[in-house]
């Protein structure tokens, strides 16, 4: 591209992004905090002030204080849809884009939406939406965060189904952090404000115990502290970080680890706001041809998952993986190499094992730091 296009195509994204609605993000440590409740709040506020505020979709789970919330504000009808002989109801994309109000409330941004749908995920609908110059106002809790699984699963056990790109957070204009201590919301489940009855006695013994509170509270607390910091530094770009950052994650066909490895340099590369990239060596003995086809899904997906958190894959043929770590390094400015824990002690690894002594040795002679991650 000439000089002349990337002025051309730098005026052009300006344009684009003036026009983008405005994002705001309600963010929690769990249900019932009163993410939704707040939004509903802000929409009464503003349609109070004169602004055309309008609810696209809302989830008050039957809470009767937050339903009375509803009251009076306008309401855009769902989509109706029959998917495996039910009846059910998702956001009408379409209807908010014609109707194209100055502000649109959607819960839930983590929802996966019916098969059939225009987008697979609500987060890809409230893009469109933004994209169109409306603002959104949305909410969505810390487990659903994608390169938190780790952690979130360590906490409580679980693995998370629903999940959004790091990058949508990070395109919020305003992430606000709705905060009680472990107490208030167990009090609030024991009084019936977030679950039925029939649910309290088997929340109270899996995820509402005072000990997972803290640890997802302590999450959502340091992730909005990140994003208002994140904010902080590209509007005041003299307080950045002197070294310009870029990390490299280098995977191998083992997809347990490659997952940690790939969700660990996305934080990283969130905290310090910088560039990433994906990197896989594919030896001979990795052909197609060679490994099963739950591997080849698997490593697919990896890539897969490196994009949606904000990474550029780099593919390699290569017998020398050492070799193309430090040669793909090189040629993208690396900074930071990440490579998951090996099997071995790391005394082991350095006297026995080729790739790690030539990775050593050639690093020690440059300025690309090593990060192993456990």
């Amino acid at each position: 591209m000439t000089e002349k296009e990337n002025n051309v195509q730098h005026f052009l994204d300006l344009i684009r992004q003036s026009r983008r609605g405005k994002f705001k993000v309600y963010i929690g440590m769990s249900a019932g905090v009163g993410k939704t409740y707040r939004m509903l709040q802000e929409a009464n506020t503003l349609l109070r002030n004169g602004v055309d505020v309008k609810i696209a979709y809302i989830e008050t789970h039957n809470r009767a204080e937050t339903h009375a919330l509803l009251e009076g504000l306008p309401v855009i009808p769902r989509r109706q849809l029959f998917y495996k002989g039910k009846a059910l109801e998702e956001l009408d994309v379409q209807a908010v884009l014609n109707l194209h109000p100055e502000i649109v409330v959607i819960d839930e941004l983590a929802h996966t939406n019916i098969e059939g749908s225009k987008n697979e995920k609500r987060w890809q609908d409230v893009i469109e939406i933004l994209d169109a110059g409306i603002n959104v106002i949305s909410a969505v809790n810390i487990q659903h965060i994608e390169s938190l699984q780790e952690e979130i699963r360590n906490i409580t056990g679980i693995d998370v189904a629903e999940r959004i790109p790091d990058s949508v957070l990070q395109q919020a204009d305003e992430v606000v952090n709705i905060d009680l201590t472990a107490d208030e919301l167990v009090i609030r489940l024991k009084e019936g404000k977030i679950y039925t009855p029939d649910k309290i006695a088997v929340a109270m013994k899996n995820f509402f115990q005072a000990e997972k509170i803290l640890q997802l509270r302590e999450l959502a607390l340091k992730e909005v502290a990140s994003q208002v910091e994140r904010k902080i530094e590209s509007a005041m770009p003299g307080t950045a970080h002197l070294r310009n950052e870029r990390f490299m994650a280098c995977i191998s066909t083992n997809h347990t680890t490659a997952k940690k490895v790939i969700r660990k340099t996305s934080r990283l590369a969130a905290y310090y706001h910088s560039k990433w990239y994906l990197l896989y060596v594919q030896t001979p003995k990795e052909d197609a041809d060679k490994i099963g086809l739950a591997a080849q899904r698997q490593l697919i997906n990896n890539f897969k998952l490196a994009i949606e958190l904000g990474a550029e894959v780099i593919k390699v043929k290569s017998t020398n993986i050492a070799k193309s770590i430090i040669h793909s390094a090189e040629e993208k400015n690396i900074t930071t190499i990440c490579i998951g824990k090996p099997h071995l002690n790391l005394t082991g690894i350095i006297l026995h094992t080729a790739v790690f002594s030539q990775l050593l040795g050639k690093l020690s002679e440059s300025d690309i730091d090593i990060v192993i991650l456990s």
